[in-house]
C-alpha cells in the first residue's frame, strides 16, 4: 500500500465516492474527503499524486480546492468531476491547471484510463528531474540535454536499457548530443562508479586505430618501445564508447565484432586472449544500412551493436528544446567570462527558433559563446544576431522568390540593428540619431515605423515617448 500513488477523492455524494473507489482501490490507495476544508487538510498531510474534485462541494467549493492545489501543492494533479452542465466551468479549471475533467455519467475505461496516464506523466517527470540530478552529479554543470517530449522519450528508453548488458547504437547528426546520452546510460547502469572510456574514430590514424582499441606488446612494432594498454581494457568495469563507429577500417571490424562476441580482445603483438568486461556503445552520424549495402561495414556487427537502437533527433525537429538551451548556455558562458547578462529579448529567440541549426547543440553553443563573449549589454537583443541567422530563417518560399527579396531582407535587418544602436549611443534621442546618422528627423522617424523598431523598443522595456525628441 505504502508504494501506491495516491489518489484523494472529494465529493460530497457518497455514492460516487464509493464508485471512484471500487474502480481505483485495486490499483491505487484511495483516501476519501465529503468537503473542501477536510480535502486541503489532507493535502497537507499526505502524499497526495491525483485529486478528482467535484466541482460543487459545500463551502470551499471545488474551483477553490484546484485554486489552493495550484498554490501549495503543484504535484498534485487535480481531476474535475463535472455535471453535464457545470461543462463550461470544467474547461475554465483547466486553464487554470486542471489535468482533465470527468462528467458523473463516467465509465470504467474513462476513469482509469485517465487516472493512469496522469500517474504515467508524474513518473516521468519524476525520473527525468531524478536525471537531471544524476547528470549535474556525475558531469558537473555541462549536462543540459533538453526536455522537450522526443528528449522525454529517449530518456524513458535509456532508463530502461541503462542496466541491460546489451549493446547500444546512438544514431543522430554530428551536434545532437550522442556522447551526452551514452554517458547518461553509463551512470544510471550498475557500475556508475566504473571507468567511461571515449574513442573518436575520427580523431586517430588509421595505422594507430588497432593499437588504441586493444593495446599492444612490447616491440610489437617499430616504436613500441613498452606494453601499452588499449581502450578495451583502460574501461573494464565500465563502459566503453565507440564514437563514429562507422568510420572504423573494414579490416578491424571483424575484430571488434570477435572482442564483443568473446569478451575477449588480444594486444597487437600478443597471443594470449584477455578477458574484458565491458559495456559497449556506439555512436554514428552514417547510415550504417547503406554503408553495408556499398560494403564498407560488416552486417554481422551492425546487427551485434544495434541491438538497442536509440535515435537522437536533430536540433531542427523539437525547437521547443531551444530556449532552454539558450537558457542553459547564457548561464553557462556568464559565468566563463564573468558577465552578468540577464536575459534574451523575444525578438532574438524567435530569430533563433526560425533558425534549422545543422550544426546542432554544438552550434547553437559555439553561437551563445560568442554572443556572451562579444556582448556589453545586460540583454542579448536581435541586433546581436548574426545577420546570416536571420537570413537563414527565412522560409523554403522566400527562397523561391526573387532574389531581390533576399537582398532586401537582410539589408532591412541591418539598417534595423544599425538604427537601435544609433539611437542607444544618442541616449534614446531621436533628433541626436538622426544627426548622427545624417538623415532628416522625418525620414529617421518613418524608417523606425516601417521597420518595427518601436516594437522592439516597447519588448525592450521602452515606450515610444520615452524615445525622445
Amino acid at each position: 500500500m505504502n508504494n501506491q500513488s495516491k489518489i484523494l477523492l472529494v465529493d460530497d455524494d457518497p455514492g460516487m465516492i464509493d464508485t471512484l473507489e471500487a474502480i481505483l482501490k485495486d490499483k491505487y490507495a484511495v483516501i476519501k474527503s465529503s468537503d473542501g476544508e477536510t480535502a486541503l487538510k489532507l493535502m497537507d498531510k499526505e502524499d497526495i499524486n491525483v485529486a478528482i474534485l467535484d466541482i460543487r462541494l459545500p463551502g470551499i467549493d471545488g474551483i477553490e480546492v484546484l485554486k489552493h492545489i495550484k498554490d501549495r501543492h503543484e504535484d498534485i494533479e487535480a481531476i474535475m468531476i463535472s455535471a453535464v452542465k457545470d461543462i463550461k466551468i470544467a474547461v475554465s479549471a483547466m486553464k487554470m491547471g486542471a489535468y482533465d475533467y470527468i462528467t458523473k455519467d463516467f465509465d470504467y475505461d474513462e476513469v482509469i484510463g485517465l487516472v493512469d496516464k496522469v500517474i504515467e506523466k508524474q513518473n516521468m517527470s519524476r525520473e527525468l528531474v531524478y536525471l537531471h540530478s544524476e547528470m549535474e552529479k556525475h558531469l558537473g554543470e555541462d549536462y543540459y540535454a533538453g526536455k522537450s517530449i522526443k528528449m522525454r522519450e529517449i530518456y524513458d528508453l535509456v532508463s530502461k536499457v541503462a542496466k541491460l548488458p546489451a549493446t547500444v547504437l546512438i544514431g543522430g547528426e554530428s551536434g545532437t548530443g550522442k556522447e551526452l546520452l551514452a554517458r547518461l546510460i553509463h551512470i544510471q547502469g550498475d557500475n556508475p562508479s566504473g571507468p567511461f572510456v571515449t574513442v573518436d574514430l575520427t580523431s586517430i590514424p588509421d595505422n594507430l586505430i588497432e593499437s588504441a582499441l586493444f593495446g599492444h606488446e612490447k616491440g610489437a612494432f617499430t616504436g613500441a618501445d613498452k606494453l601499452r594498454y588499449g581502450k578495451f581494457e583502460l574501461a573494464n568495469g565500465g563502459t566503453l564508447f565507440l564514437d563514429e563507429i562507422g568510420e572504423l577500417k573494414f579490416d578491424l571490424q571483424s575484430k571488434l565484432l570477435r572482442s564483443i562476441q568473446e569478451r575477449e580482445i588480444e594486444r597487437v603483438g600478443g597471443s594470449k586472449a584477455i578477458h574484458v568486461n565491458v559495456r559497449l556503445i556506439a555512436a554514428t552520424n552514417r547510415n550504417l544500412q547503406e554503408a553495408i549495402e556499398k560494403g564498407n561495414f560488416r552486417e554481422d556487427l551492425y546487427y551485434r551493436l544495434n541491438v538497442i537502437p536509440i535515435k537522437v533527433p536533430p536540433l531542427k525537429d523539437r525547437k521547443e528544446d531551444i530556449p532552454g538551451f539558450l537558457e542553459y548556455f547564457l548561464k553557462k558562458f556568464n559565468k566563463k567570462f564573468k558577465k552578468e547578462i540577464s536575459f534574451i529579448t523575444d525578438s532574438a529567440i524567435d530569430i533563433l527558433n526560425q533558425y534549422n541549426w545543422p550544426g546542432n547543440i554544438r552550434e547553437l553553443a559555439n553561437l551563445m559563446e560568442r554572443l556572451v563573449a562579444i556582448t556589453d549589454s545586460k540583454k542579448i537583443s536581435i541586433e546581436d544576431i548574426p545577420i546570416e541567422y536571420h537570413v537563414a530563417g527565412m522560409s523554403r518560399k522566400d527562397f523561391s522568390k526573387k532574389e531581390d527579396i533576399l537582398l532586401e531582407k537582410a539589408c532591412q535587418t541591418f539598417e534595423k540593428s544599425f538604427i537601435m544602436k544609433t539611437l542607444e549611443k544618442a541616449n534614446w534621442s531621436r533628433v541626436k540619431a538622426a544627426k548622427i546618422l545624417g538623415i532628416p528627423l522625418s525620414t529617421l522617424k518613418y524608417r523606425m515605423q516601417k521597420l518595427e523598431i518601436y516594437k522592439l523598443l516597447e519588448e525592450e522595456g521602452k515606450s515610444e515617448e520615452e524615445v525622445t525628441q
